[in-house]
């Protein structure tokens, strides 16, 4: 998986994996970012957290490592991470001609020190430090962007201190661009969706930065600064108060301002629209126009704006808000104005503490939006059948009833360590009434009468499907949006700890103690640690699962003490302060059953106390309970159903502390070898493992008779020094008499701090650093100086039958660092494992895990940093030395409630195989997993797992691209995968199942979409409308009706006054568009009705803005879709003393002529046609398209840089092979400039440049994609070639003739062949590489 590493770096990676952050706060500056394949990456604290949002486990917690600079005497801490951005670029195909590599798994992250690292999430480390500012002054990182400069490497940008914008080369660290906006705060940084190398930067006060980066030096970047106007009052109040404050430079936006954010975000349907939100403000904003569109102001009551999301697929935009809530706002039809429809609580308020938690941020998932792509193009092709597997529990289903407009998952992280996935639809009816003939509707029986829905973790439907009938989405539906109904359920949540943790506590059970719900049975160690955070709740991990098992809310306060009761019930204790005056305490003492969450109190006292408890000692059997309280006597209490105070000791103890449960009895009783008198061996244990702990309790057996069973000791020392062992029995407690050490034992130097008592042995520690243990039947003692600070706890090491050493201790110093001794050895301080400090984080309490049952089993030590994560450190003992070592891993790591379905998490050349194989189509059957696993799955997909050894029954059908052996070797690899059932869950299983017979490019779709490749499942989707496009040419098929008609009838000079008067729409009557076309679609738009259809849906949105400027783009957009005579109209409308008014008159007179005589007679009336002077570049392509040269105008246009318009210019003009010459070069513009393959190589396919297509993929390196391109567009001309045969069409014969192969892919193409031997070797390669590498689940 990785390189060898030294021991020490490997020692904290590999605790990496075991390790539970603290809560996100608002000093992570609301960070959160969600990958396409739908890894949640979020920053915790110095930590950066990341999860799998569909099933919400944690994957991995990563920290930042400190700061190197800083002093040796000090340990660094790292500070809080406030920015994290996945790295865009997809999983890597070219294995021929690179080694494999997980540059798909990188994560930018900064922090607030201004340092920005880049981490591989397969390595937990960090691979590349960013060179960012090297003053004095550390600038936070606000926020990260990546822009993309070149087809295969990106750019960073970002945005640090107040008002700092830095581009970083991400292959050297290098930044080569700065900018500063000072007096500017920016706040806000977002990559545009159609362009990658263009981004926007937000400011608080309104300040937007437009910048597009054309290469990797200083003079590529091109910027554009414009202004949004907007209500600073808050701001500059708030700027008032600071000013005294803190100081302003070292700042950032989110930390000198947590309340006022202001957001953007690119609309992901419409170029050039950017949504902006201010505290209090909603904007749209036109970037081609430099001008908002649309405002909306919050109305009174609801909270300030936090965040904006566009759907991905639909015109929705969800907005979080600082109280909690989440606004969704649709957009009118026709025109950029939105209006609020919905407000839903994203905090709920039942059972969550008081104060609510805060809401920190908020994201959107990608994967399933493309995967409902996916499903709507599945509908869309078989429009007039009926669906008989109606599959309510699927959330990509949409034959629900009513008629489901949308799904979308969002994900909110709250800073009591929540994680909340969400599933918001939206409802709504048809348009037409249900008795309308003209509609397709399907009546379906569902099986069974009541069929309820579960909410299942994946994220399934909370509704009630009662209904007999289900009814299908027919195939071109017109939703009503005023009656659409929007509902919000929860499907999952993830808590990871709860607040800062103050205690940790372990379970060490004796066997002496019990089962909780009674029985003689000795209780077990389980896999459980127990933590006290400061919100007065108690969280109890789950080590197996490094998961939160259960959170219970105990204590109103910090938990200030913290112990187990055996292994199912806890005791803790806090305190409040009455008054300053009185100085009483009111001491809270509750046990908690872990079990049935019940907290009951007890020693409830009716006044407030002197003392404030300091400290609870619980007995291993969990019978007894000590209760420290401050310059007060010790209470003993008995821990039964109903605690009983057995007696108080008023002694004055410093430190009081239990025996552990003994040593295990080991396997041979040899005798046990005489102590030597040197002080140094007197502890020393004999290497057969036979000593005093086994004659001590056979003694006391023969003296005690029964009561050795039931009987516990503690030892403790006094404020003088002194040392002693009391023995509690039922209610007596009475002095062990233990063998006293020699009186020189006793330090007067130090005051005893720390103490660790396992029969024989009672291990001390004090103030001046110094470790002193005591053999308490031989009288035996020893000590050292461990020149470090004073000593806070001891802890002794879990021991099993068998081992060399018990005298291993884990000892935890007053500066927060801590180490490991061994006292049997003959020099501890010399072979101490010595940790000066816990990379980047100090730590507050440790204890070790007693989970051991083998002598070779690892130490585990769970310590709680400072930082509020719990981490399990192993420590490896090889030959009696202590030390970090990297043992190789099992393949299942962790135990996990659900099995991990994150296929992009896979090996690098499982992944590939895997997407090979959904690729070639696998029987949906495989899935099934073996039958040991299969009982867990809740929903079964058809067909059943064979038992046989030929896994190439599995397949769909032999692939015919390719070496026909290889899917097998494929499948045999991803076995393992297999029967545990993490290759897809039960959900994109059964999606797979309706898509793996509808046809390649649908597969191809899908393998782009579970591997996060949005782009590439859009250009699947798309192909085989461009392959019809093309060959519907080819047959010289006449396309639809041109959608504006060349000729327009004519007009008397009173209608047109009227009409040029009155301003008409552009479009009369706006057809509504099919699924393909809406939603993310739109991004491959290439048809001629497409394009026209989207440019005419812009121009009612600039109606109504003023300004010389809007008036000459908005004559544009007439003139490119065909609307001339609107546009003479707007050109008629200029004042004379305007600067543009000759050049407007020029355009108008010869616009005119072209519509009709009348109208240009009348145009002439109105214009004075004897001022002349320059104009913008456009008017000349105006002019063109005046005397019908429009293929001059598109090329003038492509020149000028308007690729979009020239496109709908064509469209709405051009035919055939010239409308293809403008595709053409629009593509190879996409391509070689915008570095868009997917989108270049659809219009390379509408355009007829097969040939062009296939090399693009070539020169990417991608030899499965090519083949696979192959592959699907023979099938779409086979579809097409049979579907001319259904025809009676006396040409079919001949056309068939014409296009028996598709021009450019004929099997005796040179290319074509190139590209099959090229994939035949990308093949061996992958199942080269997979073989050599291990299956493992993480």
């Amino acid at each position: 998986m990785s390189s060898p590493r030294a021991s020490t770096a490997s020692t904290v990676q590999d605790c990496w994996d075991c390790m539970l952050p603290g809560p996100p706060s608002r000093n992570n500056f609301g960070s959160a970012d969600l990958s396409p394949s739908g890894l949640l990456a979020f920053p915790s604290g110095s930590s950066i957290s990341v999860l799998d949002a569909r099933s919400m486990q944690l994957i991995v917690t990563l920290p930042m490592p400190p700061p190197t600079q800083a002093s040796s005497s000090t340990s660094s801490l790292s500070p809080f991470v406030t920015s994290v951005r996945w790295t865009p670029l997809p999983l890597r195909r070219d294995l021929l001609s690179t080694e494999p590599s997980s540059s798909h798994l990188l994560l930018a992250a900064g922090d607030r020190q201004g340092r920005i690292a880049l981490l591989d999430l397969r390595l937990k480390s960090p691979v590349l430090w960013f060179d960012s500012d090297s003053s004095s002054s550390k600038l936070a990182i606000q926020d990260l962007v990546w822009v993309q400069a070149r087809p295969d490497s990106y750019l960073l940008a970002s945005i640090s201190g107040l008002s700092s914008l830095s581009l970083y080369n991400s292959s050297t660290g290098r930044c080569f661009w700065r900018y500063d906006a000072a007096p500017e705060i920016l706040s806000c940084i977002r990559r545009d969706p159609f362009d990658s190398r263009h981004f926007c930067v937000i400011g608080l006060k309104g300040f937007l930065l437009s910048v597009t980066v054309l290469g990797e030096t200083e003079d590529d970047v091109v910027i554009k600064e414009l202004q949004i106007r907007t209500d600073c009052s808050e701001l500059l109040k708030l700027e008032r108060d600071l000013a005294g404050g803190v100081a302003g430079n070292s700042s950032s936006a989110s930390a000198a301002f947590p309340l006022y954010a202001a957001r953007l975000a690119f609309s992901p349907q419409w170029r050039h629209i950017l949504f902006v939100t201010f505290p209090r403000e909603l904007v749209v904003f036109d970037l081609q126009y430099e001008t908002p569109l649309f405002s909306a102001t919050l109305p009174r009551g609801c909270g300030k704006f936090l965040d904006v999301l566009p759907d991905p697929n639909h015109e929705y935009l969800y907005c979080a808000h600082l109280d909690g809530k989440l606004s969704t706002w649709r957009r009118k039809e026709g025109e950029q104005v939105h209006i609020m429809c919905s407000m839903e609580e994203l905090i709920p308020s039942i059972g969550t503490s008081v104060p609510s938690p805060l809401l920190l941020a908020l994201v959107i998932s990608q994967s399933d939006s493309t995967l409902q792509n996916v499903v709507s193009k599945l509908y869309s092709d078989v429009p007039h059948s009926p669906f008989p597997d109606v599959d309510f529990d699927n959330p990509f289903d949409f034959c629900d009833e009513p008629l489901l407009v949308s799904k979308t998952h969002l994900i909110s992280i709250s800073d009591d360590g929540k994680i909340w996935d969400w599933l918001l639809t939206a409802e709504g009816a048809d348009d037409n009434p249900k008795g309308d003939t003209n509609l397709d509707i399907s009546e379906v029986p569902v099986p069974g009468t009541n069929t309820n829905i579960l909410v299942s973790s994946t994220g399934g439907l909370d509704m009630e499907a009662s209904k007999q009938t289900g009814r299908c989405r027919p195939s071109k539906s017109t939703v009503n949006h005023t009656d659409i109904s929007l509902k919000i359920s929860l499907v999952g949540q993830l808590q990871l700890l709860s607040s800062a943790v103050t205690m940790l506590a372990v379970p060490s059970p004796s066997s002496t103690a019990t089962l909780g719900r009674g029985g003689n049975y000795p209780v077990v160690a389980v896999p459980l640690v127990a933590l006290g955070t400061q919100s007065g709740t108690i969280d109890v991990v789950d080590v197996s699962a490094n998961a939160v098992a259960a959170s219970f809310s105990v204590h109103n306060g910090t938990v200030r003490g913290l112990r187990w009761l055996g292994n199912s019930r806890l005791v803790s204790f806090s305190y409040s302060q009455v008054s300053e005056k009185s100085g009483g305490f009111i001491n809270r003492l509750i046990v908690t059953c872990v079990r049935s969450g019940l907290n009951r109190p007890f020693r409830v006292l009716q006044k407030p106390e002197r003392a404030p408890i300091r400290a609870l000692r619980a007995s291993s059997s969990g019978r007894y309970l000590l209760i420290l309280l401050r310059d007060a006597p010790v209470e003993v209490w008995a821990m039964t159903k109903t605690p009983i105070m057995l007696r108080s000791l008023a002694l004055p103890f410093t430190v009081l502390e239990w025996t552990l449960p003994t040593v295990p009895r080991p396997v041979q009783n040899g005798p046990a070898k005489q102590s030597s008198s040197s002080p140094k061996e007197q502890t020393s244990v004999a290497s057969d493992g036979t000593s005093s702990p086994t004659k001590l309790s056979s003694d006391s057996k023969s003296s005690d008779g029964s009561q050795d069973d039931t009987s516990e000791s503690f030892a403790f020392a006094l404020a003088n020094g002194a040392l002693g062992v009391f023995e509690v029995h039922g209610r007596r407690i009475r002095d062990f008499r233990p063998k006293w050490p020699s009186s020189s034992f006793v330090s007067s130097d130090g005051l005893i701090t720390a103490m660790a008592y396992r029969l024989p042995h009672v291990v001390m520690g004090d103030r001046s650093g110094n470790i002193r243990w005591w053999d308490v039947t031989t009288g035996h003692s020893s000590s050292f100086n461990t020149h470090r600070e004073g000593i806070r706890r001891i802890k002794f090491s879990p021991v099993v039958p068998g081992d060399r050493s018990r005298g291993r201790v884990a000892v935890l110093f007053y500066d927060n660092t801590f180490s490991v001794f061994d006292l049997d050895s003959p020099e501890p301080l010399a072979n101490s494992l010595l940790q000066p400090q816990f990379p980047g984080t100090l730590v507050l309490e440790l204890d070790w895990l007693p989970l051991r049952t083998d002598k070779n089993d690892p130490l585990l030590l769970c310590i709680a940093g400072a930082d509020s994560s719990f981490r399990l450190v192993e420590i490896n003992i090889i030959d009696k030395k202590l030390g970090y070592t990297h043992q190789p891993r099992s393949i299942k790591e962790r135990f996990r409630p659900m099995p991990l379905c994150c296929p992009i998490l896979l090996p690098i050349p499982h992944a590939l195989a895997l997407r090979v194989i959904l690729q070639l189509g696998v029987k949906p059957s495989w899935f099934n997993t073996s039958s040991t696993t299969l009982d867990k799955r809740p929903h079964q997909i058809p067909g059943t797992p064979k038992s046989s050894e030929d896994l190439r029954s599995y397949m769909i059908d032999l692939p015919p691209v390719g070496d026909p052996v290889v899917p097998e070797l494929l499948l045999k690899v991803l076995e393992p995968y297999r029967k545990e059932g993490c290759i897809l869950d039960d959900e994109r299983a059964k999606l797979y199942a309706k898509v793996v017979t509808n046809g390649c490019s649908v597969r191809f779709a899908f393998a782009a979409a579970i591997f996060g490749e949005p782009s590439e499942a859009l250009f699947w989707l798309q192909l085989p409308r461009a392959l019809n496009h093309l060959m519907n040419k080819l047959v010289n098929k006449s396309p639809q009706k041109a959608p504006v008609s060349a000729s327009v009838p004519e007009l008397d000079d009173a209608s047109m006054l009227s009409r040029i008067t009155s301003k008409g729409k552009s479009v009369s009557g706006t057809e509504k568009k099919d699924a393909m076309n809406q939603g993310q679609l739109r991004l491959m738009a290439f048809e001629q009705e497409d394009l026209w259809a989207n440019a005419s849906e812009r121009i009612p949105w600039h109606e109504k803005l003023e300004g010389e400027e809007a008036i000459q783009n908005r004559v544009h957009e007439l003139v490119s879709i065909g609307n001339l005579e609107a546009a003479v109209s707007l050109l008629l409308s200029t004042p004379p003393e305007s600067n543009y008014f000759s050049a407007n008159a020029l355009r108008a007179v010869a616009l005119s002529s072209a519509v009709s005589k009348s109208l240009l007679e009348l145009a002439v009336k109105v214009v004075a046609a004897n001022m002349v002077r320059t104009d913008r570049s456009l008017s000349g392509t105006h002019l063109l398209c005046a005397v019908g040269r429009y293929q001059e105008a598109c090329s003038q246009l492509q020149d000028a840089g308007c690729w979009t318009d020239a496109a709908t210019l064509a469209a709405a003009h051009l035919k055939g092979s010239d409308y293809a010459r403008v595709l053409l070069r629009w593509a190879s513009h996409v391509l070689r400039a915008e570095h868009n393959i997917w989108r270049a190589l659809i219009l390379y396919v509408a355009a007829g440049a097969l040939q062009e297509a296939l090399a693009a993929l070539r020169e990417a390196q991608q030899p499965d994609t090519a083949a696979m391109f192959i592959l699907a567009c023979r099938e779409i001309h086979a579809n097409f070639i049979s579907d001319l045969g259904n025809s009676d069409n006396e040409s079919s014969s001949s056309i068939k003739d014409k296009l028996l192969h598709l021009p450019g892919l004929g099997p005796e193409n040179e290319d074509v062949v190139a590209v099959s031997e090229y994939y035949g070797q990308y093949q061996r390669k992958l199942v080269h590489l997979c073989m050599d590498s291990q299956p493992f689940s993480e």
